[in-house]
């Protein structure tokens, strides 16, 4: 299957809880920076083990961080 688009809200998150850096949270999680800018710029859709750590290091579920639309 081709053309699945994954969006987030990964930025939104990040100024929420006390305008997180980038970098932070980078290294909350175990990646460099630029695989945070690549997720934000929807360039990168992350592992699933890597999108746990994301929510778990934003302090909300999955769902709150990802979402997933059908391809047309």
């Amino acid at each position: 299957m081709t053309g699945t688009t994954i969006s987030n809200e990964i930025r939104r998150l990040r100024f929420a809880r006390g305008e997180m850096t980038q970098q932070a949270l980078a290294d909350a999680c175990g990646v460099t920076r630029q695989t945070i800018i690549a997720l934000e710029a929807g360039r990168y859709a992350p592992s699933l083990e890597l999108g746990f750590r994301i929510a778990d290091a934003l302090g909300v579920r999955i769902e709150e961080v990802f979402q997933w639309s059908r391809p047309q």
